[in-house]
């Protein structure tokens, strides 16, 4: 049930991309970075509450300052036998105002780490913390069709 919640929060998201691909021509229109992480073996469940206890609390203030106006995060559906493979387990896309606001994306994330876990001590004990839990595959950059 949660790959079908997560599939449509996708579905709305990427809708609203092509809806939103009447931006100008300038490129200052919306854009999409998407970070692709895989959860270590055994550690899916544990880097989702990472997520939720962590990262999420990050995003909420980074995205209240204005840094981003949404995040969504996927999983890979599993449904059907013609299931695809991927190389990731958890999918997280931060919709930005522009180019501008995208490339300031992880400025901002610092600025609101360090805003929601002022102790130095704690933010190396989370840091090593998620590294136990997941690795980075890749960072896209994506815009709606014009």
């Amino acid at each position: 049930m949660s790959h079908i919640r997560a599939f449509a929060i996708l579905a709305v998201l990427l809708s609203s991309i092509a809806l939103e691909g009447q931006a100008p021509a300038s490129g200052d229109g919306p854009v999409y970075v998407a970070y692709y992480w895989r959860a270590k073996p055994g550690m899916a469940a544990a880097y989702e509450n990472y997520i939720k206890t962590t990262a999420e609390r990050i995003d909420e203030d980074a995205r209240k300052a204005g840094v981003f106006e949404e995040v969504v995060t996927v999983t890979p559906s599993q449904m059907g036998k013609s299931a695809a493979i991927t190389d990731w387990t958890h999918l997280r896309i931060f919709k930005l105002k522009n180019r501008a606001a995208a490339q300031g994306l992880s400025e901002g994330l610092d600025a609101a780490t360090l805003r929601i876990v002022p102790d130095e001590a704690q933010r190396k004990r989370n840091a090593e913390r998620s590294a136990t839990l997941r690795d980075f595959v890749r960072q896209e950059v994506w815009t709606g069709l014009r």
